[in-house]
């Protein structure tokens, strides 16, 4: 009887364990097949709304592993400003718009800021690439700047904001990551105007490029982007295609 009572409360233990450990986690990012309903629904959706109408997917994945749709370009629907620079930057209309929400909001705290770039041709992209090895070599160059067609800013959503501070430009890469306070600010906002921050401090094996606090992407839907935030996942982690093997950086 004993013997039975104590094989009991071993068994006890181990499911009161289990059920522990399985609420564990919840920003581990993994390879699993199984979608949450409410991501899955919301992809679907969007994707359903660019099908059905004249629209781009702002759920659209672009990495190293996921080319821009051969028919983005014929949807997409831009405007072009200058920044504080004197530069051409082009925009997805809608991101822009929340751009600009954001500058107002970031100019309520003191911070100042404009876009480096946002959309981007592919022969710009190869462009860029060029220019980062000749500047900074293969390696940086290869974490930094995608190959041309799988990037990104080829979708007008991805923005690269620069700081002003004490009104002078601040554009360069390595003067701008010292200012960790001001990002920290700027990537508390986001979310709130749809914007994510796309690659995160410690997530290069998922993303396959080092930390940017400066490069934001559109979703054009808030609570998703708090949800991502809020998570500290990845986009890839949201959409369930991160991989448990590291992506190839380099």
């Amino acid at each position: 009887m004993k013997k039975r009572r104590f094989l009991s409360l071993i068994l006890c233990l181990f499911i009161a364990a289990s059920v522990v450990l399985t609420g564990c986690g919840d920003k581990t990012e993994t390879s699993s097949k199984a979608v949450d309903s409410t991501t899955e629904a919301a992809v679907t959706e969007s994707a359903a709304k660019a099908a059905a109408t004249d629209s781009i997917d702002y759920m659209a994945l672009v990495n190293k592993t996921h080319k821009l749709s051969a028919n983005w370009e014929k949807k997409l629907k831009t405007v072009t400003f200058k920044n504080t620079v004197g530069d051409k930057v082009e925009v997805e209309k809608k991101a822009y718009d929340a751009y600009l929400k954001l500058k107002s909001a970031l100019e309520k705290e003191k911070i100042y800021v404009d876009l480096d770039s946002a959309r981007r041709s592919v022969a710009e992209q190869q462009r860029i690439m060029d220019d980062f090895t000749k500047q900074y070599g293969a390696d940086y160059a290869a974490k930094t700047v995608a190959k041309p067609g799988y990037s990104e800013h080829h979708t007008g959503l991805a923005l690269d904001l620069y700081l002003i501070i004490d009104g002078k430009d601040v554009t360069e890469n390595e003067d701008m990551i010292k200012y960790t306070d001001i990002w920290a600010t700027i990537h508390k906002l986001l979310p709130e105007y749809g914007f994510i921050l796309r690659y995160l401090d410690g997530k290069e094996h998922i993303t396959g490029y080092g930390y940017e606090p400066w490069h934001i992407r559109y979703l054009d839907n808030k609570d998703i982007a708090e949800d991502i935030t809020d998570k500290g996942i990845t986009f890839e982690g949201y959409l369930n295609t991160a991989s448990e093997d590291p992506v190839k950086i380099i």
